[in-house]
C-alpha cells in the first residue's frame, strides 16, 4: 500500500499515522524481518529502516548506538535489501529507507534507487540532501517517493519549496539538534509547528524528534497528520533483547497508536 493510500485510509477513520523508526539489523541480525512485521501488528502505519552509518551527525546516543551495532554485526545495503525482500512477504504496508547520504552514494544512488523499485520501497529519507542539491542527488527518475525535511529554522520560503519537492509526506523536525526522547517541548516548539503545518500544501506532515510518548502525539494532533517515534522504540528494544522478548515495545507502539485514533 502506498504511502498516498495509507494517508487517505487513515483520513477516512479520522486517525493520525503512526510511524516507527528501526535500524536495520538491531537488536538482531535473524529477528529482524520478524520484529518489523511485529511493529506492523502492534499498530504502526509506516515503518522507516534506518541506513546503520559510522557518523550519524543528527542522531542522538541511542540511535547512534544501535548505528553502530548493526555495523559491527556487518549490516550492509544489499542486507538490509534481503530484510525488505523477506518482509515484502507477508506485509503490503510502507516501508521507507531512511539513511545519510554517503552510504548511498558508496552503494550507488542509482543502484539504490533501482533496488528500492524492485524490492517495492515506497520512500526514502535522505536528511542530509539538502533543497539546494536535490535535483544533483537524485538524477534519476524514480516513482520512489522522497521525503524532506523541515526544521525550527526553516523559512516560510524554504517550507514551501521543500512541500513542493517532497512526496510521500514532509518530515517536520520538532526541534533543534540530534534525535532523542525529549522530557518537555516549549510553547515556541508548538508555535513552529503550528506555522509549518499551516504551509505544507502538497503533502501530509509527520512530526519527527522527541515524539516518544502518547502525551506527545495528543499534544500535537492539530499540526500535524502523523507521528514518527525513534529513538524511544529503539530504546525500548535495548531493554527488550535482554530478555529475548519485544513484547514491551509491542505495547509502547499500540499505546502510541491508540494516541493518533
Amino acid at each position: 500500500m502506498s504511502l498516498k493510500n495509507t494517508f487517505e485510509k487513515l483520513e477516512l477513520n479520522n486517525e493520525k499515522a503512526l510511524a516507527v523508526f528501526l535500524t536495520a539489523g538491531y537488536p538482531t541480525d535473524a529477528d529482524f524481518p520478524k520484529l518489523v512485521t511485529g511493529i506492523f501488528s502492534a499498530g504502526a502505519d509506516i515503518i522507516e529502516i534506518g541506513i546503520p552509518f559510522s557518523d550519524p551527525l543528527a542522531d542522538g546516543p541511542v540511535i547512534q548506538k544501535s548505528s553502530k551495532l548493526s555495523l559491527d554485526n556487518n549490516i550492509t545495503m544489499d542486507k538490509i535489501f534481503e530484510y525488505v525482500y523477506d518482509i515484502r512477504k507477508v506485509t503490503d504496508k510502507p516501508l521507507v529507507l531512511m539513511g545519510y547520504a554517503n552510504p548511498v552514494m558508496s552503494y550507488g544512488t542509482d543502484k539504490f534507487l533501482a533496488k528500492c523499485a524492485e524490492y517495492k520501497v515506497d520512500g526514502v529519507i535522505i536528511p542530509d540532501v539538502p533543497v539546494e542539491e536535490y535535483s544533483s542527488f537524485f538524477t534519476t527518475n524514480s516513482d520512489i517517493d522522497k521525503i524532506m525535511l523541515t526544521t525550527p529554522t526553516s523559512s516560510d520560503k524554504r517550507i514551501q519549496d521543500i512541500d513542493k519537492l517532497s512526496k510521500g509526506f514532509v518530515y517536520c523536525v520538532s526541534v533543534t539538534g540530534t534525535t532523542g526522547v525529549r522530557n518537555e517541548f516549549t510553547e515556541e516548539i508548538e508555535k513552529n509547528l503550528e506555522r509549518t503545518y499551516s504551509l505544507i500544501k502538497e503533502n501530509k506532515m509527520m512530526i519527527g524528534f522527541g515524539i516518544s510518548k502518547p502525551e506527545d502525539i495528543n499534544r500535537f494532533k492539530d499540526y500535524s497528520d502523523g507521528f514518527i517515534v525513534g529513538s524511544a522504540i529503539v530504546k525500548s528494544l535495548e531493554n527488550d533483547v535482554n530478555n529475548n522478548d519485544y513484547s514491551k515495545t509491542f505495547e509502547l507502539v499500540k499505546s502510541l497508536k491508540e494516541a493518533c485514533k
